[in-house]
């Protein structure tokens, strides 16, 4: 389930890797033949041309991106332009706000949107569901949407790549950030990651 490549197979991807789902998109990015790379010190950061920020727990991926002085190194080098993928939590520390901020929760707040926690229950009520995302082409998603986010409102450079039937936004872009309240790597449709590598290819020219 994949469209023409369109990217370079040269692209060096980080996955962050301090806690969550980072291990299955590793795997997916191997299968379309790039070279990915586990994220867990500042310094690797200079290696990367794109990085995914992975599903887990926002608190926990937050704070511990304090301790390993990634927060501030990685919240510049994407304001600076870094092709960046949150996914589930990655979605919630990419936003400029959430509905319960507080001081124990680091935000990259890289993107203009705000989002809403665990928007559709607990992990009990976890579901799928087929998406239009016409970014990909005409062939619905299958979006798997566990514990997830969903975002509640996106400024005027935000893009909306997907929606639920109640027009709940799941998916945005902002420049050379994307973001989605769902779990791509573990559909088995890659359409997502290589929208991801086109993007990260735009960039690095």
């Amino acid at each position: 389930m994949s469209d023409t490549q369109n990217y370079n197979p040269t692209l060096r991807i980080g996955v962050l890797a301090l806690q969550g789902d980072f291990e299955a998109h590793i795997k997916m990015l191997q299968t379309l033949g790039v070279e990915a790379k586990a994220i867990r010190l500042p310094e690797q950061l200079d290696e990367i041309d794109g990085i995914i920020i992975p599903g887990g727990e926002s608190t926990t991926i937050g704070k511990l991106m304090v301790i390993y002085e990634l927060h501030e190194v990685l919240q510049r080098k994407i304001r600076a332009g870094l092709p960046t993928w949150g996914t589930c939590a990655g979605l919630i520390l990419l936003a400029r706000e959430t509905d319960n901020a507080v001081a124990s929760q680091p935000l990259l707040a890289s993107m203009d949107i705000r989002v809403l926690r665990n928007a559709f229950g607990s992990q009990r009520e976890s579901f799928e569901t087929d998406l239009s995302v016409p970014a990909l082409g005409d062939e619905p998603f299958h979006a798997f949407f566990i514990r997830g986010p969903l975002v509640e409102a996106a400024g005027p450079e935000v893009e909306v790549l997907a929606k639920l039937s109640d027009d709940t936004i799941v998916a945005v872009r902002q420049g050379n950030i994307i973001a989605t309240a769902f779990h791509p790597e573990v559909s088995g449709d890659t359409r997502f990651h290589q929208y991801f590598l086109r993007i990260v290819q735009s960039v690095k020219g």
